[in-house]
């Protein structure tokens, strides 16, 4: 099994990285267009095999879609970064051009491949590579409802004073600050979450997981990457080896939810043929105004993009 990374920045190296570690591909392609980069990264990744056991060969190459050729999985990594002040929506132009001619590229030497993307802005730049690569949505999706539920379990983890392994969690919506974490459906080795953490202080933390990414972004200049890479390297784990994971993963919606042609994070089955089912939770009212206004809110960006006419 093949999978290409293409983006060998801060998410895109750690992804391949993590990739290798878990050892279950043959090869890991990681692309860059600047020069060296990703030759580089692979290099020294290649030098960690004999020290942290494995052989999953990673290959580093300089804007040559040909080595990607036949590959399984593409994760879409590429993109400027957020800066302080930036939002992911400011990010927009320059990004979905990146992403278009990205997706292009990897279909025409892969055109059966699964798409993973993990460009911000996620729901907007998802739609983007979906719209280039004109292929069936269960093969195109986004990376943010892992990473997003990540920052929510650890975050549990430290108030409850237990281990994060223990966590369960789902959360939906955009990839942002309208993201939508519920309480209702977060466990603690099967305890729900509020017998353990009181109301204020679970609100608390629901917000911080809102502003999960801004809170990195200001603390390091930039976005953050051993979460987001590790985040999508589980992803890609769960296709190679059909493991039937369910995943909040920024899927296309066709009537799920009440909500119609947009992508948006909903919980999934993730298999060998990449989104093999959407989950539809029977959410109460409140949840359901809070996951309406956070598709209001992508909708609002998705429009932006098609106003661009940059997918044509």
């Amino acid at each position: 099994m093949k999978v290409t990374v293409v983006g060998a920045g801060n998410v895109g190296a750690t992804c391949a990285n993590v990739l290798a570690h878990r050892d279950f591909l043959q090869e890991v392609v990681l692309l860059d267009i600047k020069e060296g980069t990703a030759e580089g990264k692979a290099l020294d990744t290649w030098q960690q095999a004999p020290i942290d056991y494995y052989s999953t060969k990673v290959t580093g190459v300089t804007n040559d879609y040909t080595k990607t050729a036949n590959s399984d999985v593409v994760v879409i990594t590429s993109g400027l970064p957020r800066k302080p002040g930036m939002s992911r929506d400011d990010l927009i132009s320059t990004n979905a051009n990146i992403v278009k001619s990205v997706t292009e590229n990897v279909t025409k030497y892969s055109p059966d491949a699964i798409i993973i993307v993990v460009s911000n802005p996620l729901d907007v730049m998802t739609y983007c590579a979906y719209l280039t690569a004109k292929k069936d949505s269960s093969k195109v999706f986004g990376m943010a409802g892992i990473l997003d539920t990540a920052r929510y379990r650890a975050f549990l983890a430290d108030e409850i004073g237990c281990s994060p392994k223990d966590i369960q969690a789902i959360l939906m919506g955009g990839h942002g600050d309208t993201m939508v974490p519920l309480p209702r459906y977060t466990t603690v080795a099967g305890i729900p979450v509020t017998e353990l953490v009181a109301a204020d202080k679970l609100e608390a933390i629901i917000q911080r997981t809102k502003v999960g990414g801004g809170e990195i972004v200001n603390l390091l200049g930039t976005s953050a990457w051993y979460a987001p890479g590790a985040a999508a390297a589980q992803m890609v784990e769960a296709i190679v080896k059909d493991e039937k994971r369910i995943f909040p993963v920024c899927a296309w919606l066709t009537g799920e939810y009440g909500l119609k042609d947009i992508y948006l994070g909903v919980p999934v089955v993730l298999g060998k043929t990449g989104i093999e089912k959407i989950i539809e939770l029977d959410l109460n009212g409140e949840e359901k105004a809070l996951l309406e206004t956070s598709a209001k809110h992508v909708k609002e960006v998705m429009d932006v993009l098609d106003n661009m006419k940059t997918p044509a």
